[in-house]
């Protein structure tokens, strides 16, 4: 904003104290301080303001460009669409449709396996489970806290 140095600070500082004096001016500056925070939160707010109405702007120019590309677009694939029919139905005019026959066969239809994943048993031994330490029966919260207690140690006087 301004180019103020410690000179010119200074100088403005203590011709501040010499006018006002010394026991109005923590009131003055506090009162100076609130102001200009005030001013700063406005132009803040005054340039939020005028980027949101420019991005606003910005967004609305796109729209419309959008809007025009897509009706271009949707009537290049209309007037596409009609010269096809056009060329279809000329080239169609001369064949019957009654000894029309397929050129491939229709495809395969999908046929359950019929495979019983639910009753699929695992083949692992029991040996093998209490090695790896597989849990084979489902154990209760008391049988849980009981087998991972531990071990209370009897101390000898």
């Amino acid at each position: 904003m301004f180019d103020l140095d410690f000179s010119k600070i200074a100088v403005v500082s203590a011709v501040a104290l010499v006018v006002i004096g010394p026991e109005r001016l923590p009131s003055v500056a506090r009162t100076m301080g609130t102001m200009i925070g005030k001013a700063k939160r406005y132009v803040a707010d005054v340039k939020a303001e005028v980027n949101r109405t420019m991005e606003l702007d910005e967004l609305k120019k796109m729209k419309e460009t959008m809007e025009t590309a897509a009706r271009d677009v949707e009537h290049s694939v209309h007037t596409a669409a009609s010269d096809f029919e056009k060329d279809w139905s000329e080239t169609t005019a001369g064949l019957s449709s009654d000894h029309y026959e397929p050129l491939a066969p229709p495809p395969p239809t999908y046929e359950n396996p019929g495979k019983k994943w639910r009753l699929k048993r695992g083949a692992v031994p029991h040996w093998y489970k209490a090695r790896q330490g597989v849990r084979t029966k489902a154990l209760s919260g008391a049988a849980r806290v009981a087998r991972f207690r531990p071990v209370k140690r009897s101390e000898h006087v």
